[in-house]
């Protein structure tokens, strides 16, 4: 087994888990979470989960939790200089790479690899290439693994996907046009049980919120997302 310190960029989501799996199996050290939070409102960026919920998640994993704070007037510019940052932070105390969630973008992939290398850190991506998401995620399933859709864009699934289980069912109604992953942003999820966790992580669902956010290049279209609140 690998000795090397590394971390996973950890969304409390269903690939995060699952590369968190996989890499495990494969005998490399993960030993802590981390996570961006929107400091205003305690909540995990773009996902919109509780911070305590991940708290539990790491509870449950037996991993530490390293946050992140951004704000909401945070720019990409300054976002990637946190980050730079926080990893060369990370580096300085032991640590030599990152894993990842990623499945198939590769320009993603390649902003990641891009930032880990200024920090002298190497990037992971256990599940990356595994492009029959569909098929990913049914191995998801089998594993053993629980979530629900916490965020998705209003442009792509109706409201009637927040706070549903993934499961069978969920695959089976989702339109064409919707990556059974979410890949690209289509929803995200809340993991609660798996063969990572000790115990399950308890909660409830509570009420649904629909937000706007501006485009942030020229020529693209504003991005309408619903939340359903969980705690």
């Amino acid at each position: 087994m690998s000795k090397n310190k590394n971390y996973i960029s950890w969304s409390g989501g269903k690939d995060a888990a699952l590369a968190l799996y996989i890499a495990q199996k494969e005998g490399m050290n993960i030993d802590l979470l981390f996570t961006s939070v929107q400091a205003s409102v305690n909540r995990v960026s773009m996902h919109g989960v509780r911070i305590e919920l991940i708290e539990k998640q790491a509870n449950s994993i037996g991993l530490p939790l390293h946050t992140v704070n951004l704000s909401p007037e945070t720019s990409m510019e300054s976002y990637r200089q946190i980050m730079r940052e926080e990893t060369i932070k990370l580096k300085e105390k032991g640590y030599s790479g990152c894993v990842f969630g990623d499945i198939f973008l590769e320009d993603l992939k390649q902003l990641r690899e891009e930032q880990m290398k200024e920090a002298g850190l190497t990037a992971h991506f256990p599940i990356f290439e595994r492009n029959n998401t569909k098929d990913l995620l049914l191995e998801w399933i089998n594993l053993g693994f629980k979530a629900i859709v916490v965020c998705c864009s209003l442009e792509k699934l109706d409201k009637s996907f927040l706070g549903r289980e993934i499961d069978y069912s969920f695959i089976q109604d989702l339109p064409e046009n919707v990556d059974p992953c979410g890949e690209n942003g289509e929803f995200h999820t809340f993991v609660y049980d798996g063969p990572i966790f000790k115990d399950p992580i308890t909660f409830e669902k509570g009420e649904i919120v629909e937000k706007t956010y501006p485009a942030s290049s020229p020529g693209a279209h504003d991005t309408h997302f619903g939340f359903i609140d969980i705690k």
